[in-house]
């Protein structure tokens, strides 16, 4: 049978269990003491904070614009570390590296009539942030003006050229076009004071529209036979020209061989004469003789039938009878 005990009846063994030492109540903290030490650090950190916000770097290949209030203030392009001023100054960065911007088509007209496509590109860079900021206010806007200002000298440029001449890879004036074109942009932002600089402005195609292309294409096929008939013609000319030039010199050759052996051969029957006078003048019978038999020679052949008188002189050596 149980019996039901108080449960804060004391046990007959807790007489022997150790005391547990009463616990003291803490004083509260007095915040009120350290205030002003959670004051000044507060203070001190919003300080350095503030300060690491506002300190910027510049890099190389850029530009940082500081603006007061909207004006711009100071132009950084030294590399290094820099401050602005908190809450009142602001920063904006613009690159200072060069940029290549890639001109629209465009169609112009040559002088020779005939419309083509351009494509160009442009090498470009900043050189005075604050002109641009105060003419152009941004990158876009100048990029606006110089693509208007390539467009407006290359037209000028190529309307002054021939077709033929803009395409021709032999025609040197292709590559000067390109430095004429960069120099006279170039001329046009300086006056108006964007404060870019163009590097180099370059073709990277030239096309006719689509419906001139098959007409101009015939059409240069044409002149191209057309200039090669002119080559065939002035080389058939200049063949007739070396022929009766070589004809002519030819004749006169001849002319001079002909006259050089009529001379010879003058001299050589005037040497035969005086040696025949001088053989007739010492036996004039035996000349007669030899003459007579040259001239038989002559007219007497295998079927020859001579009538003769008889007492003919002729006819007596014929007959060996001499006298």
């Amino acid at each position: 049978m149980e019996t039901n005990k108080p449960q804060n009846e004391p046990s007959k063994f807790d007489a022997y269990k150790p005391s547990k030492p009463k616990k003291q109540p803490k004083d509260p903290i007095n915040f009120k003491k350290y205030w002003k030490l959670i004051f000044g650090l507060s203070l001190a950190l919003i300080a350095v904070l503030i300060l690491l916000a506002n300190v910027y770097v510049v890099k190389e290949n850029e530009y940082r614009v500081v603006r007061q209030f909207g004006e711009v203030v100071a132009i950084k392009e030294d590399p290094g570390l820099h401050m602005k001023i908190p809450f009142i100054q602001s920063l904006t960065t613009l690159p200072k590296y060069q940029m290549i911007y890639d001109v629209s088509e465009a169609e112009i007209n040559t002088r020779d009539k005939k419309r083509i496509i351009i494509d160009n590109y442009a090498v470009w860079q900043v050189v005075n942030p604050r002109e641009l900021i105060t003419n152009a206010a941004t990158i876009v806007n100048a990029e606006s003006r110089m693509e208007e200002f390539i467009y407006s000298v290359i037209r000028s440029e190529l309307g002054q050229l021939d077709y033929d001449e803009i395409i021709n890879d032999e025609n040197s004036s292709r590559g000067s076009l390109n430095d004429n074109v960069t120099a006279k942009v170039n001329e046009l932002l300086e006056k108006d004071q964007y404060g870019i600089r163009v590097t180099d402005v370059r073709m990277k195609r030239t096309d006719l529209p689509a419906e001139n292309e098959q007409s101009v294409y015939t059409r240069m096929i044409s002149e191209r036979d057309s200039t090669a008939q002119d080559y065939l013609s002035q080389g058939d000319a200049k063949k007739r020209e070396i022929e009766a030039q070589a004809d002519r010199e030819a004749q006169e050759v001849i002319a001079t061989a002909r006259k050089e052996a009529a001379l010879i051969q003058a001299e050589g029957e005037s040497e035969a004469a005086k040696i025949y006078n001088e053989s007739f003048s010492k036996d004039p019978e035996f000349y007669q003789l030899y003459r007579s038999l040259q001239s038989y020679t002559k007219t007497i052949g295998e079927d020859t039938v001579i009538i003769l008188p008889s007492n003919s002189p002729y006819a007596s050596v014929l007959s060996g009878i001499m006298e």
